[in-house]
């Protein structure tokens, strides 16, 4: 149970199950895009003519959203849990930059496959959804 906030009498916790829930499995999801889209990286090299300063490119903004994405659901986490709305603010601002992203893997990739677009897709619907739930999460404990 969490604890008191703000010297108010009652002990209702404001932490959001739903959010927490997402957060948990956007993170296993996130974790499965990653090599998904990592091995579907070094395919297209292999099999088309993928120029080497593309690929460069793609690769690095692979790995600046996993870095942003650990770092989105570590404050996601963090602030849902210890009903903060610091911590919280800073994962949907991380939530903001992770779904365009996913938009330039959706749409603007040198080569985008069929699989490309179904798992950025799903991606940024955990997105939206849980700029949902932190805008709601936050609202809830503003109040």
């Amino acid at each position: 149970m969490a604890a008191a906030r703000r010297g108010s009498a009652s002990s209702t916790a404001l932490s959001s199950v739903p959010l927490q829930m997402l957060l948990c499995l956007s993170g296993t999801y996130f974790a499965l895009y990653f090599l998904a889209t990592l091995l579907m990286i070094v395919y297209k090299s292999q099999v088309f003519s993928y120029p080497q300063n593309h690929l460069v490119l793609d690769l690095t903004l692979l790995f600046l959203m996993g870095i942003l994405e650990a770092a989105q659901l570590y404050f996601g986490t963090k602030g849902n849990l210890t009903e903060a709305e610091a911590p919280l603010a800073t994962s949907l601002m991380l939530t903001v930059a992770g779904s365009l992203l996913s938009v330039y893997f959706l749409l603007w990739q040198t080569l985008v496959l069929w699989a490309d677009s179904i798992l950025s897709a799903t991606l940024l619907t955990f997105h939206g959804l849980e700029a949902v739930l932190q805008v709601v999460a936050i609202a809830a404990f503003i109040s």
